[in-house]
């Protein structure tokens, strides 16, 4: 019928209806127009805010949940791609175009994490999580150094993409998982034993055992989007329940059972980048697409951006 609106869940699995991940009010907000590329969206709880990247502009945009009014949040960003808060409530970046790993302190100013590994300058950081114990984890994969519309092209100096962790002590920075076509999103399960990490290159989720000494067991295939065309997957996140919802590059926000099924599927009119969880009750769900970002409130409760354990905040207003 000429005017209806689209259906914004694609339902694969019974699991994905009685898990109540569907809702009555299905809109997709249009939050903001206008970017090149959009990503790494973060709430900030204490603000009421969402920060994101407009990587190709070299710009970190927010959006203010109260007046709905967008600025500029810092202009000349390193073309920062993915970004988290820490446990204190920093804001993480990843600025792929100055090659590095950064900490914005609650003054403002900004403090390198990492921009090196043995000696060599990093590809290009991708996206981060922190773990409760403080370390920093995130992946570096070229993008950032294949062009000059994202980055500034460049050789690798390490000659291949891989999952690093910050010590939140000594700073070391220390390769934690390598073999990656081109590993992007990254986060912990709620009990921090495994990690999972998106390769965009191979279609592919990967999850690793977590050791109590920061190293990794080898990694196994969690979820294989190669067999539906052009699905890549970027980031990733938790919902409460422990189901994984996954930005997948052409084909919209995907949601895997925790045992590894794919239960549902959000359709969103713009390639998929990034995803966060955000709002006072964490059950609106942030979504960067190519120029847009958009939202959707829904029944699904989320995880707080620090990590699982840091659900729900206190203090946020109803």
């Amino acid at each position: 019928m000429s005017g209806e609106r689209p259906e914004l869940y694609e339902m694969f699995d019974e699991r994905f209806l009685t898990g109540r991940c569907t809702y009555d009010d299905d809109a997709l907000e249009v939050l903001h127009t206008g970017c090149r590329w959009a990503e790494g969206p973060v709430y900030l709880p204490a603000w009421r805010q969402l920060v994101w990247s407009d990587i190709p502009n070299d710009r970190l945009l927010r959006w203010d949940e109260e007046t709905g009014a967008v600025a500029v949040f810092r202009r000349s960003a390193g073309h920062a791609n993915g970004n988290t808060l820490d446990r204190e409530g920093r804001l993480i970046s990843c600025e792929q175009g100055n090659r590095r790993v950064t900490r914005t302190e609650h003054d403002g100013t900004v403090t390198v994490l990492a921009d090196r590994w043995r000696g060599r300058r990093l590809n290009s950081p991708n996206d981060a999580t922190v773990k409760s114990d403080g370390s920093v984890w995130f992946s570096d994969p070229d993008f950032g150094i294949t062009s000059d519309y994202e980055g500034h092209r460049a050789e690798s100096e390490i000659g291949s993409n891989n999952v690093y962790r910050i010590d939140p002590d000594s700073g070391e920075v220390r390769l934690v998982a390598d073999g990656f076509g081109a590993p992007n999103g990254l986060v912990f399960s709620h009990d921090e034993r495994r990690l999972f990490v998106s390769d965009t290159r191979a279609g592919l989720i990967r999850v690793f055992g977590v050791r109590e000494d920061g190293t990794l067991s080898d990694g196994e295939v969690f979820a294989d989007a190669s067999v539906r065309e052009r699905a890549r997957f970027d980031n990733l996140r938790f919902d409460a329940e422990g189901r994984l919802w996954a930005a997948a590059m052409s084909d919209g926000v995907h949601c895997y059972d925790p045992d590894g099924t794919l239960i549902g599927r959000l359709d969103v009119p713009e390639p998929v980048a990034n995803i966060a969880w955000g709002g006072a009750k964490l059950n609106r769900l942030f979504i960067a697409a190519q120029t847009s970002l958009y939202s959707v409130v829904m029944s699904v409760t989320g995880t707080h951006p620090a990590g699982p354990g840091h659900r729900p905040w206190q203090g946020a207003a109803a």
